[in-house]
């Protein structure tokens, strides 16, 4: 590989890494693409690589959401032994698959998690029943209203710390990581056979299945996909699929991304962080199928 080529990789890689860090996602939804055409690997390769390239960016990321306490590591670790489980599976099938049959499936899944995300960040907050109903009569004497005005004072100033202690608290239970388990069987035999973390999938089922606080779902995110990718790693650098140059190029440039992506998390809004998600995986679900279309 080129110097040039090395360089970009570098400075793609430190993209990707934010983007892991931030929205709990190994970031192979943009590595595969980037392999595929940029690099010029066959399918089978830049999964293979991108598949390689996700456990050091994510584990640079989760480090830090553990250290930030932005994840519940229980349900993450359950997620990644599900997932443990089934990516070899998927590494199995993907190498006997064409490549536009696993190029057309990674963008399939991909536009699916983008239409669910967008769909809950538009979703319009139901109004409070007594703001639907307006003030009673009985509050409606000046005195009642100054009274109403400062306890809506207090209100207001107790809101970010209700919203926050909100945001923070979720008692895990045995159900829970039962769930966990079976959204990382999922995610890991999408992650095997189409070469991505499978935090695409995670992060909408961690809020849909389990209504995670959507500032702990990339975390947690993240540590499943650290433990998922192992096996399907291992099984692809026994068929020899990984170009192991490229794949550490674009490490040294996500493993740093991912911290900052991390620290960026606590910054966000909810609301802006699910938009900019669902838009994210939307892009790449087009550029999988604009990629695959160009190669072949």
């Amino acid at each position: 590989m080129e110097i040039g080529a090395l360089i970009a990789a570098v400075a793609v890689g430190l993209i990707v890494g934010v983007l892991s860090g931030l929205l709990g996602i190994g970031g192979g939804t943009m590595m595969v693409p980037v392999f595929r055409l940029g690099f010029g690997l066959e399918a089978i390769q830049a999964t293979a690589t991108s598949l390689f390239t996700i456990i050091p960016t994510s584990l640079s990321g989760c480090v830090t959401h553990v250290r930030n306490k932005t994840c519940i590591v229980p349900i993450g670790v359950a997620a990644g032994l599900g997932g443990a489980l089934t990516s070899p599976v998927g590494v199995w099938l993907a190498s006997m698959s064409p490549a536009w049959l696993i190029m057309l499936a990674a963008a399939l899944i991909i536009g699916y998690s983008a239409f669910n995300m967008l769909r809950k960040a538009f979703k319009k907050p139901k109004a409070a029943p007594a703001q639907a109903a307006g003030m009673r009569p009985e509050l409606s004497t000046p005195a009642a209203k100054g009274e109403v005005a400062a306890h809506g004072a207090q209100a207001a100033e107790m809101a970010p710390v209700a919203a926050h202690a909100e945001s923070s608290a979720f008692a895990v239970e045995r159900k829970h990581l039962f769930i966990g388990v079976a959204i990382g069987l999922t995610a890991g035999l999408a992650s095997g056979y189409v070469g991505v973390g499978g935090g695409f999938i995670m992060v909408p089922m961690f809020l849909s299945l389990l209504s995670l606080p959507m500032k702990k779902t990339s975390g947690t995110s993240l540590i499943a996909v650290t433990i998922l990718a192992i096996p399907g790693v291992i099984e692809q650098a026994m068929l020899g699929h990984i170009d192991f140059v490229a794949g550490i190029a674009m490490a040294v440039g996500s493993i740093p991304g991912a911290v900052l992506g991390a620290q960026l998390m606590k910054r966000v809004p909810e609301r802006a962080l699910r938009i900019f998600f669902g838009v994210f995986l939307l892009i790449m679900a087009v550029v999988l199928v604009v990629n695959e279309l160009a190669v072949a």
